[in-house]
């Protein structure tokens, strides 16, 4: 009996520690992953083993809750460290959150290499490349395997038939042949028609668009290694239509600390080696920034910004017609869609490409798949913009429907994306 409770004692500490871990690491990348890295200073320091420097563990909440208020010499020390930089306040993280932040951390351990041969998101690309072009040099072979039986077959007939002292003329040969003529004419012109309406459908989409940008930015780098939120840069997505490009001073929130590149070797898609502290240097150009004197150039024309400052020519990559809305906010926050939906595994391209063709019948069967995350009144759980569907809601309580999709509330409708 002993040895049952202890037992049970044990696993459930193991549950509580895998889902403080859990709930950690999900903190973790929502508050601190833009600043901080565990195993080495960012825009702020590293915070793997910080509960062995600060003064006491009270201190620490004080500091979360109210960096720019907390003056005590420790404080002060550490904003001289990093400034013009200083922490952005947290007063809603309570202390159980900040704890499992710091256990998440302080378990944390950098991940090994991929052995040779293992390949990620892009040796899936080029294995499903390569299925289907096995796929269609099968499909040729045993078209020409089918039609070298039919000519067998007609030979073996003909054979058959003089042997029983019926006479046939000689077979017609393929390239006379009436029918096969006839069915290479359907299927050329088959081919031909399928081709133009594609093409004609696929006229102004620029799937796979990717042009040159003036600065190489990696989304690989800040989204995938760093674990950059996408809605640090991109602020206006969850609560405008627009995705918004970020501003220059946005990128300077960090790169006013990281002057150069120390990650893995950068490759654009030509093949070509990009330094990746040369393009740091472009930022400070456009930012104004003197990177040795760690300040803005002075605004001598009293323009408002520093001198030789401006802003960053971005080439827009992902565009829609005139006469279609489109709305981020309202995917983003109402219908909960990540940023991969439409643009794709974002954070393991070293340049960005447009990934979806964004065509209507795109974004229909998206609306047609797509499930509406109905409020729950009883539990108070999913989104309450869809409180006001009665119907709905008694069908999924009486279990005649089992989920609503998008299409189901009106979402292949003309007028909800057309003007």
């Amino acid at each position: 009996m002993l040895r049952l409770v202890t037992a049970l004692i044990l696993i459930g500490f193991t549950s509580i520690n895998t889902a403080s871990a859990e709930i950690g690491e999900e903190l973790f990348k929502a508050n601190c992953a833009n600043c901080h890295k565990p195993l080495e200073n960012y825009t702020g320091p590293l915070l793997k083993g910080v509960r062995d420097h600060i003064p006491t563990k009270e201190w620490l909440y004080q500091w979360v809750a109210n960096p720019a208020g907390t003056n005590d010499p420790y404080a002060v020390k550490l904003k001289d460290t990093w400034k013009p930089t200083i922490m952005t306040a947290y007063p809603n993280l309570k202390k159980a959150e900040i704890d499992a932040i710091l256990d998440y951390v302080d378990a944390y351990k950098a991940p090994a290499d991929p052995a040779p041969g293992v390949s990620g998101a892009g040796g899936a690309s080029k294995d499903t490349d390569s299925n289907s072009l096995l796929f269609g040099i099968l499909t040729l072979i045993l078209a020409i395997v089918a039609f070298v039986l039919l000519q067998v077959n007609s030979n073996l007939r003909k054979l058959s038939d003089n042997k029983e002292g019926i006479y046939r003329g000689e077979p017609v040969p393929f390239y006379r042949n009436k029918t096969y003529l006839m069915m290479g004419v359907l299927l050329l012109t088959g081919l031909g028609f399928y081709q133009i309406v594609e093409g004609a459908m696929s006229s102004g989409r620029m799937k796979n668009y990717q042009p040159e940008q003036p600065i190489y930015y990696s989304h690989k780098v800040h989204a995938g290694t760093n674990q950059i939120s996408c809605l640090y840069c991109h602020g206006g997505t969850q609560d405008s239509k627009s995705g918004s490009i970020p501003s220059v001073n946005v990128c300077m929130n960090c790169h006013m600390a990281i002057k150069e590149y120390k990650g893995e070797a950068i490759v654009n898609a030509d093949g070509k080696s990009i330094n990746g502290t040369a393009e740091i240097q472009k930022l400070y150009a456009y930012a104004g920034w003197n990177p040795e004197k760690k300040e803005y150039n002075p605004d001598n024309n009293k323009d408002g910004v520093p001198d030789g400052a401006h802003a960053i020519p971005w080439i827009k990559i992902h565009n829609l017609p005139d006469h279609v809305y489109f709305n981020h906010s309202q995917h983003v926050k109402v219908g909960k869609q990540n940023c991969q939906t439409c643009h794709g595994n974002i954070q393991e391209m070293p340049e960005v490409y447009q990934f979806s063709d964004l065509s209507m019948g795109w974004c229909i069967n998206c609306h047609r798949e797509s499930k509406v995350d109905f409020y729950n009144k009883a539990d108070s759980t999913g989104n309450k913009f869809y409180s006001i569907y009665e119907k709905f809601h008694k069908d999924l309580k009486s279990g005649k429907m089992d989920s609503v999709t998008v299409e189901k509330i009106g979402g292949t409708e003309c007028q909800k994306c057309h003007y």
